[in-house]
């Protein structure tokens, strides 16, 4: 099937066009579609009850750098079993100190693949986004132990936190729009990454995403 719209404006002068007119698609000067979003940008995902979340309720210390296969980690984890019949799109990722380090943290997302098996020391409830939906297929932990094949390695750097009183503004965002820029498939994790570790009830963070069948 062929789709065909107009360069430019659709209509005269820009003006409005009444109910129930029928008119060609917009384009633009590149042949791209011009299109605005209707609802918020993830009620669709939110509405068909694929979009989740998982926070911490209570402040915890962190892992250290990056942590080896078969050693306990601390701080927030995204995990998808590796039997699963979704990916896992990462949209957004929160974090938090309440309480200052003693040291600078370097702060980030690490990933890794191929896990051969998990263990949950303390799991994160998941929870639907369209409130009372289904559960998560994917697994939140706070502190696991994750054997795998591969390498985890640092994907991306958030941020730093430095070590002022928590009253001084500006350390870090806190809040990251991924965009959907960073996809878990089955057997794979993502993790938050901090160089060093952070004080005792002193991290908090959440995940937001998507379930899309493979």
């Amino acid at each position: 099937m062929i789709m065909q719209g107009n360069i430019g404006p659709i209509g005269p002068n820009n003006a409005s066009l009444g109910t129930g007119v029928a008119t060609t698609l917009r384009l633009g000067n590149m042949g791209d579609l011009v299109v605005s979003e209707f609802h918020g940008r993830y009620y669709e995902a939110t509405y068909r009850k694929t979009m989740f979340s998982a926070a911490l309720q209570a402040a915890t210390v962190t892992s250290a750098g990056l942590i080896a296969s078969g050693a306990a980690y601390t701080g927030l984890s995204l995990v998808n079993p590796a039997n699963n019949t979704n990916n896992l799109v990462l949209n957004k990722v929160g974090v938090a100190f309440p309480v200052a380090p003693a040291a600078v943290i370097v702060l980030g997302l690490r990933t890794g693949f191929g896990i051969t098996a998990s263990a949950s020391l303390t799991a994160v409830a998941g929870k639907n986004a369209y409130v009372g939906g289904v559960t998560p297929t994917a697994l939140v932990y706070n502190v696991s132990t994750l054997t795998y094949s591969g390498t985890a390695t640092i994907d991306r750097f958030l941020g730093i936190v430095g070590t002022g009183a928590i009253t001084v503004a500006g350390t870090t965002p806190s809040f990251f729009d991924m965009e959907g820029g960073l996809i878990v498939p089955p057997g794979a994790f993502v993790d938050i990454y901090t160089s060093t570790a952070a004080s005792s009830s002193g991290f908090l963070a959440s995940f937001v995403w998507e379930e899309v069948p493979l």
